[in-house]
């Protein structure tokens, strides 16, 4: 696994990423009805789209193959993007 890689994924998505009015708002959910980012309560865990969205991202935009590669940079993202909105930063 190419950790170097895979953080440089991560933080691309991170900055794609906003918080708004506790609302997480990406550019990796495309849903027919909030095209072309997607929004969810930063206070319910996300939904099985979600996930399977970021999951298509990943694969798709930055090539990766495998779920160790996928799940490294899904722990990285969740965890920063909990801090953040602790901290309040990505308003």
């Amino acid at each position: 696994m190419n950790n170097k890689f895979l953080d440089k994924v991560y933080e691309q998505i991170i900055s794609e990423t906003m918080i708004k009015d506790n609302k997480l708002h990406t550019t990796f959910f495309l849903h027919p009805s909030v095209v072309p980012h997607y929004s969810y309560s930063v206070l319910s865990p996300p939904s099985p789209s979600f996930l399977f969205s970021f999951l298509s991202h990943c694969k798709e935009i930055y090539g990766l193959k495998n779920e160790q590669e996928i799940e490294y940079v899904w722990v990285k993202y969740k965890e920063e993007v909990t801090t953040l909105i602790d901290k309040k930063e990505l308003v």
